[in-house]
Order: C-alpha cells, then structure tokens, then sequence
C-alpha cells in the first residue's frame, strides 16, 4: 500500500498516511481537525512486508540470490577449473 503526505493548509501540519489507491482522500486535519487537507506531492514510498523476500524469491535449488554470493561464485568458478 501507498504512504501518501498531506498537510494542512490551516495549521501546517504535516504527516504521512498508509492507505489503499483506492481509499478517499483524507480532507479533516488530525491535528486542529479543519476541513483544509491536500495531498501533498512528494518522493513515492512503500513499504516491503515480511521477512527475506528477496531472497526467497525465484530460489533455485541451494543457491541464494544475493549479489555478493553469485559474484563470489563466479570468481570461484575459473579457478576451479583452472585447478582440475
């Protein structure tokens, strides 16, 4: 889901909110509870759910997908045939 900013056009008040795209836009301030609301526009933000799932994802076999892992698999490879 979405954060979206607003702030209020009577006391200034700032803050972020975590509601659906398809959720009304709030319009009473939490603050001095005016009807003077506007969504701000800002960087978007999101927030990610749950433990490791980058790493879970698109898992094969034992490998983990992690950059510094499948760099170090790749060095490791031309020196193990190098050696054979």
């Amino acid at each position: 889901m979405p954060i979206y900013e607003y702030q209020c056009n009577d006391c200034n008040h700032v803050f972020d909110v975590l509601q659906k795209i398809s959720d009304d836009p709030l319009t009473y301030c939490p603050e001095c509870g005016e009807q003077e609301l506007r969504k701000l526009l800002s960087a978007p933000n999101f927030r990610l759910k749950g433990g490791g799932w980058y790493e879970t994802d698109f898992k094969d076999k034992n490998k983990r997908n992690l950059a510094k892992d499948s760099d170090a698999g790749t060095d490791s490879k031309p020196s193990d045939a190098a050696s054979d």
